[in-house]
C-alpha cells in the first residue's frame, strides 16, 4: 500500500463507503439480504440463531456506518463553512463578524437571531405597506 497518511486513507475510505451506500444498488442489495433472510426462516424453523443472524449483522453495519457517515459529514460541514466564510469575506457590504460564526457563543447567536427576526419583521411591514399603497393606487 502507498505511504499515505492514515487520515487521508480513512477520509477516502469513508467518502467511498458513504457514496456507495447512498446508491440504489446498495438499497437493492440490503433488500435482497433481508429477503433471503426471510425466505430462509422456514428452513431454520425461525430459530433464535436465525434471528440472531439478522440482528447481529444489522447491528454491526449500523454501528460502523455511524462513524463513517459522521466522518464524511464533519468534513462536508467544514468545507461548507469555509466556503461560506469566503463568500462573506469577499462581499464588501457583508459583516465579517459572520465569518466563523459556528464558533460563536449561544448568547452571540441569540443576538444575531433577534437582529434578523427584527429585520424580517420590518421587511414584512414594508411589504404590507407597499401592497396597501399599490391597492390604493389601483382604486384611485
Amino acid at each position: 500500500m502507498e505511504d499515505v497518511p492514515r487520515e487521508s486513507w480513512f477520509r477516502a475510505f469513508a467518502c467511498a463507503v458513504a457514496n456507495a451506500v447512498g446508491t440504489h444498488w446498495a438499497f437493492l442489495t440490503a433488500f435482497a439480504v433481508v429477503l433471503v433472510w426471510l425466505v430462509t426462516g422456514p428452513l431454520f424453523n425461525f430459530s433464535d440463531s436465525w434471528q440472531l443472524v439478522i440482528n447481529t449483522g444489522t447491528t454491526i453495519v449500523t454501528f460502523l456506518m455511524v462513524f463513517l457517515i459522521q466522518a464524511t459529514q464533519n468534513r462536508d460541514g467544514k468545507a461548507i463553512q469555509l466556503k461560506l466564510d469566503e463568500l462573506i469575506r469577499a462581499q464588501q457590504s457583508a459583516r465579517n463578524v459572520f465569518a466563523d460564526l459556528e464558533h460563536a457563543t449561544e448568547d452571540e447567536l441569540r443576538e444575531f437571531e433577534a437582529e434578523f427576526k427584527a429585520l424580517r419583521a420590518r421587511g414584512l411591514t414594508q411589504k404590507k405597506a407597499a401592497r396597501a399603497a399599490a391597492a390604493k393606487a389601483t382604486q384611485d
